[in-house]
């Protein structure tokens, strides 16, 4: 119980050092507040101090319904029959503080991030975010097609995995459990595809978040030299000062702040009790779209959209949403031979949909910004869309993240299960 504690404090009071040292260390202001959160997280996970529960208790997981952590009384019920031990408790119970965290962090943030979003000017952009996502699940497809010719008949359930992948980084992990439900994968290689996924996807969102867009400058048009952008100079200026926390505490701010933060969580409430009237399989991407939905009407009233620092604050949350998350990957799986080609065909999916999208958004001339959020969105579904949006030092593309990683939610299901069964007949 006290490791669990000192662990939650550390989750939240540590975003507060790590913003005060982007203030004053050039090194870690240029690096960014959350990808350092993200290296530190990962150090953290990996280290060997954080408990990761009995092979039994890991052989459970991940759970039923996608979570990766048991009820409380279901471990006490096995700690009592004598299968699992009394460490598992405790793993357990900082594997479900960390989803909760996670969960209701970015479900908080999602809305303090939209209130100072202008979103008649986002509609300009809506023309290359479809076309970004055309090209993004494009290439999903044809790695995913290509890696299977190469590796499927060294892994088992290979046309399976290809289906999971599929809609994993159309969608997100509720598309990779649910992919799994259908085709009815064998726990063993769920759990490794996703750790995998998970190993990987850490190094890709570091990319993203540090050099990819001076990277991709090199190769694509720059976000704030295309034709349609000029209108929108002042918004793309308004973005360098994303990461600016100075002056969130007075108490001007800090009143104001509150409002927007007790807004920020009716609107979840708000959006939880809409998702009940939907069956669950539906509900989580049911929240996101409301929650999304109430905050973009909130952004057009003036008074909330006039509140200072509401994307500051948003980022705070964000912050220990990357935190949490990173430490939650587990890096020592990544070396167990046996899975080589289940781990290569992982690693295909993840970077070469990347290389890919790029080469495409080069051919069909889409800017860097916009390439990079929709490989976020895709990649990783729309949680991460803001802290990516930060990373860059542009705001004015988290609806266009947003909405093309819910379009990917929305069609990840269908595409994961129609590409196994085209892998299938291969």
């Amino acid at each position: 119980m006290i490791f669990t504690i000192v662990l939650l404090l550390f989750y939240f009071l540590m975003p507060v050092l790590i913003i005060y040292l982007t203030h004053i260390n050039k090194t870690i202001n240029k690096l960014g507040a959350i990808a350092f959160a993200y290296g530190l997280g990962i150090i953290l996970g990996n280290i060997g101090i954080m408990p990761k529960g009995s092979a039994a208790l890991r052989s459970m997981l991940p759970a039923p319904d996608g979570s990766l952590f048991l009820p409380a009384d279901q471990v006490e019920s096995l700690l009592q029959q004598g299968t699992l031990v009394a460490g598992d408790v405790t793993a357990n119970q900082i594997a479900s503080m960390q989803s909760m965290i996670s969960n209701v962090m970015i479900l908080i943030a999602i809305p303090l991030l939209l209130f100072s979003l202008d979103l008649r000017r986002w509609i300009r952009l809506a023309p290359e975010a479809l076309k970004s996502l055309i090209l993004g699940v494009s290439s999903l497809v044809i790695v995913i097609i290509l890696g299977y010719l190469w590796l499927g008949d060294g892994i088992p359930e290979g046309w399976k995995v290809g289906g999971m992948l599929t809609g994993v980084y159309t969608g997100g992990t509720p598309n990779l459990v649910s992919i799994a439900t259908a085709l009815k994968v064998t726990p063993t290689v769920f759990i490794l595809t996703n750790t995998y996924d998970m190993v990987l996807s850490a190094f890709v969102l570091l990319f993203l978040m540090t050099i990819a867009q001076r990277t991709l400058n090199l190769i694509l048009p720059h976000f704030s030299d295309t034709k349609r952008h000029k209108a929108v100079c002042k918004v793309i200026q308004d973005t360098e000062g994303v990461d600016n926390y100075l002056g969130m505490l007075s108490w001007k701010h800090v009143k104001r702040l509150s409002l927007a933060l007790a807004i920020s969580v009716v609107i979840v409430g708000i959006s939880f009790g809409i998702s009940l009237l939907f069956s669950k399989e539906i509900q989580t991407t049911v929240i996101i779209l409301s929650i999304t939905t109430l905050g973009l009407l909130a952004s057009l009233v003036k008074k909330i959209n006039s509140i200072e620092h509401t994307f500051q604050l948003g980022m705070y949350f964000i912050i220990v949403f990357s935190l949490v998350i990173a430490s939650m990957a587990d890096l020592s799986v990544i070396f167990q031979i046996q899975f080589l080609n289940l781990f290569l065909f992982v690693a295909i999916a993840v970077f070469g949909s990347i290389v890919v999208h790029v080469g495409l958004s080069k051919i069909f001339k889409a800017d860097t910004d916009t390439t990079i959020i929709t490989i976020t969105a895709l990649t990783f579904s729309p949680p991460f869309v803001p802290a990516v949006a930060a990373s860059i030092r542009n705001k004015e593309i988290i609806l266009t993240g947003i909405a093309n990683g819910l379009i990917g939610y929305a069609i990840g299901n269908y595409l994961g299960v129609f590409i196994a069964y085209i892998l299938k007949g291969l």
